[in-house]
């Protein structure tokens, strides 16, 4: 019977190794960068900058592949064609992570759990494989699931460029807030229906302000508004009166 540790030990494999490229690759990015354009000036390095969160989604939706992966493993005793291609793409990935440190001669991501990590452990599972019995998948079926390792990391970081990618404000609405758009509708907002100040807009404007309410003054309206009431004015002088005696 296959051990657990090879099934879900892929997993936990990948886990480890991956540990170290969350920690390093979006900053590994952005600081190589210039001296990866002076020394392969063909290859796109502004293209293969990545944010840490899309770091954070690619790995996530990778670790759900191996989970996958090693559950289908596990389930059929390290048979599935899944699981093989898988365990044979995860070798395969630790030394391309070698030929990347080769070729721009220092550190890639990965580079450190790749000789101590992925490929032990792949050499050691296919080897627990075999012992066990198991009918381990090669020739064009092991170059086939060799070849999906491409493809399926391909998808990943499309699906992570996809989900990570910032969202274009919608023309019709709001500006974003602290932008040089957003700080001149604020003031134009202000201003709107204010005429400036000083101007005779203004002082037609201010004596205006609440002329509907009150009367003109000297006319009727404002000496009866003016008047006390006879009864309130009596209850007052009775008020007084009482407080005297």
């Amino acid at each position: 019977m296959v051990p657990s540790a090879v099934t879900w030990g892929l997993l936990a494999a990948w886990a480890v190794h991956d540990v170290e490229e969350l920690a390093t690759m979006a900053g590994w990015t952005r600081s190589a960068r210039p001296r990866l354009e002076e020394r392969l000036p063909w290859v796109p390095w502004e293209r293969l900058e990545v944010s840490q969160r899309h770091v954070n989604v690619a790995i996530g939706l990778m670790g759900g592949v191996m989970a996958g992966a090693s559950a289908l493993g596990a389930r059929t005793g390290g048979r599935s064609p899944v699981f093989q291609a898988a365990l044979l793409g995860f070798g395969a990935h630790g030394v391309m992570h070698l030929a990347q440190a080769a070729v721009t001669r220092g550190y890639t991501p990965g580079a450190v759990t790749a000789p101590v990590v992925v490929i032990p452990f792949s050499v050691w599972a296919w080897r627990r494989l075999r012992a066990e019995g198991v009918p381990v998948r090669t020739g064009a079926s092991g170059w086939a699931g060799l070849a999906a390792l491409p493809v399926v990391l391909a998808g990943v970081h499309t699906a992570a460029h996809a989900l990570t990618r910032p969202r274009s404000p919608d023309p019709e609405g709001p500006p974003p807030r602290g932008t040089a758009a957003s700080r001149t509708a604020a003031r134009s907002h202000r201003t709107e229906g204010t005429p400036p100040r000083g101007t005779a807009a203004t002082r037609t404007a201010a004596p205006s302000h609440g002329a509907e309410d009150a009367p003109p003054r000297g006319t009727a309206a404002t000496r009866t508004a003016a008047r006390p009431d006879p009864a309130v004015a009596g209850r007052t002088r009775w008020f007084r009166r009482g407080r005297r005696s």
